[in-house]
């Protein structure tokens, strides 16, 4: 397969699928709308879950699993959710197959094996867990449960794309039970800046925190914080979510507790999840015509060391120079490769480096072997330079967190330089199709309103930014009176 990718310019969106294949982080798979997620994807995502696991039990959450399965009846109890997951749904109604008397080699559906209850497939877990905590909770002193699971899900999109939008996904979803509304609510805020801190500190991807509209609400919650992201063409990116639920799952399952006094009350709850959507984020955050550019926290590996050599005994010469430099960068916490196989140039390997994002290359020849030298180069700049081979590990370590900043303030920049303040719809709709990013503007408030604008534009508004600047304005829309600017955006 060619590494010749499409430019970001030509077609964004080919630029992107192509680019998650040849760079073989997933492909698509014989179960129509998932996806295969390759070795090399994986690591990337499992850099994520150790990372964001650390975060979780840093803030006191533990991990349990909960069924894949939730009976139809404790799916509709909540009603708001399950309305609002219906259409994506995947249902089981039979439990075994059974040969097909008239087509040999065949299975049908035993039609004697039909469950006495649908079965639906979580497309999130709120009500098999709820249904669960019930047994759990009886007085205060059983709160907060804190809990979280790592797990897949399935909703059944018709139009998919890798990581993005996939019938299957994994991803981490909270639950936790709390004895006060207050707490709940901090702890749906302490989980939000989690999140942010993992995307600008960990992806290197800067984020907006902020609030959804009610049309725009996780469906069962009184409230969803959120974190948004701007991808490089200027579209928007849900990139993880935090909802305060208030006391409606847990009147739902009729979870209630003994409080202080002894009266019984309903449980406070929250949930909170991201996804292996973060890994289009990720690509999209970064990554250029050649391919992935990844940051050093979660890259699979930080360095690559390429070997160019003329014979066995050379390459041995230089294994061994390779080797006391590989264990000084690893006595540093640095993740390093040796690639010195036989079957690929090393031009061949420079290739398949920059496709895969790998941030620093390091390459060693028969000449660096008498100059005491390597020439290394970043995957961010393409920038080159020989360096000696003593103390090269103090220059990697300092190099990666370069790397890491620099990715953040890059993407800052063009997050700032697309982020345009409109007074008038005509430059609200201009601003739209000519320059993207997040539009600021005036809302009256109203889902009326903002339903309008996502007809005609396909616009939405991606949230109300925390601590919001109050200021009076008038509506884009309806020209009503406004109090503050909201974020619109066009959006994955």
């Amino acid at each position: 397969m060619s590494k010749e990718l499409s430019t970001r310019a030509a077609n964004y969106s080919e630029w992107y699928n192509e680019l998650v294949e040849k760079a073989d982080l997933a492909q698509h798979s014989a179960v129509k709308g998932c996806m295969v997620i390759k070795p090399y994807g994986y690591a990337i995502w499992e850099k994520m879950q150790q990372a964001l696991d650390k975060m979780f039990k840093d803030t006191g959450h533990v991990n349990a699993y909960f069924p894949l399965f939730v009976p139809k009846s404790l799916f509709e109890a909540e009603e708001t959710n399950a309305e609002g997951f219906a259409k994506e749904c995947a249902v089981v109604t039979h439990y075994r197959l059974k040969s097909d008397p008239n087509n040999k080699g065949k299975l049908i559906v035993d039609p004697d094996a039909k469950l006495t209850e649908e079965l639906i497939v979580r497309p999130t877990s709120e009500a098999i867990i709820w249904s669960t905590y019930k047994g759990w909770i009886q007085s205060y002193r059983d709160l907060p449960i804190l809990i979280n699971q790592w797990a897949n899900v399935v909703r059944w999109e018709m139009r998919t794309r890798l990581f993005l939008r996939t019938a299957e996904f994994l991803w981490q979803e909270g639950h936790t039970a709390h004895e006060t509304k207050a707490e709940a609510i901090a702890e749906t805020e302490k989980m939000l800046h989690v999140y942010a801190d993992f995307a600008e500190n960990w992806m290197a991807m800067p984020v907006l925190k902020g609030i959804k509209t009610a049309n725009e609400r996780f469906a069962g919650a009184d409230e969803t914080y959120c974190i948004e992201a701007l991808m490089q063409d200027g579209k928007a990116l849900q990139a993880g979510t935090s909802h305060f639920l208030g006391q409606n799952f847990a009147k739902a399952f009729d979870v209630k507790f003994a409080n202080k006094e002894g009266k019984q009350e309903y449980v406070w709850a929250t949930s909170w999840g991201v996804s292996t959507r973060l890994m289009g984020a990720l690509i999209m955050s970064h990554s250029d015509d050649k391919g992935l550019v990844l940051p050093p926290k979660l890259a699979p590996f930080q360095v690559v060391i390429v070997p160019i050599y003329k014979g066995e005994e050379q390459l041995a010469q230089i294994s061994e120079v390779v080797f006391r430099m590989k264990k000084a960068m690893e006595a540093k916490g640095i993740s390093v490769k040796y690639d010195d196989r036989d079957n690929q140039r090393p031009g061949w390997k420079f290739a398949e480096y920059e496709l895969k994002g790998v941030p620093v290359r390091i390459a060693i020849g028969g000449r660096d072997l008498e100059n005491g030298t390597v020439e290394l180069a970043r995957r961010d700049t393409m920038e080159k330079e020989t360096l000696q081979q003593a103390g090269i590990e103090d220059k990697v370590a300092q190099l990666l967190e370069q790397i890491q900043d620099n990715l953040y303030q890059k993407a800052l920049a063009l997050r700032e330089a697309k982020t345009t303040t409109v007074d008038t719809y005509e430059e609200f709709k201009s601003v739209l199709e000519g320059k993207t990013g997040f539009v600021l503007a005036h809302w009256d408030g109203t889902s009326e309103t903002e339903k309008k604008i996502k007809e005609e534009t396909k616009a939405t508004i991606r949230c109300i930014p925390l601590n919001n600047k109050q200021e009076t304005g008038t509506c884009i829309y309806s020209g009503k009176p406004s109090t503050q600017r909201v974020v619109f955006a066009k959006a994955y």
